[in-house]
């Protein structure tokens, strides 16, 4: 369950990480809202999972998937830059998740 927990926060950090683009400085009141609410959420997830897994590991995974979601949504949503050497480091950062995931024991 820590490590479903751990990809449910990055899924959310990816979420609030985008909503900042939409508050303008938190001066718009509906999507500063549903950015914090994303923050809270992200971490209260992110907590539960500390519960049983490393807190290296942990936040290095949520931090990976938040960057690499985040990236691509950039892409999506933004029209931000797609060249290959972008899309090849963001593959070097899911090996890296993907790799820490394998190679960490959880007690849960």
């Amino acid at each position: 369950m820590a490590w479903f927990s751990l990809f449910i926060a990055g899924l959310f950090e990816i979420g609030w990480a985008i909503g900042l683009k939409y508050t303008d400085g938190f001066s718009k009141l509906w999507p500063s809202v549903w950015t914090v609410a994303a923050m809270i959420v992200s971490l209260i997830f992110l907590e539960y999972a500390l519960r049983t897994l490393p807190v290296g590991t942990a936040y290095a995974i949520w931090v990976g998937i938040g960057a690499v979601g985040t990236a691509i949504m950039g892409m999506w949503l933004f029209n931000e830059s797609r060249d290959i050497a972008r899309i090849v480091c963001l593959m070097l950062i899911v090996a890296g998740v993907i790799g820490l995931k394998f190679v960490t024991p959880s007690t849960s």
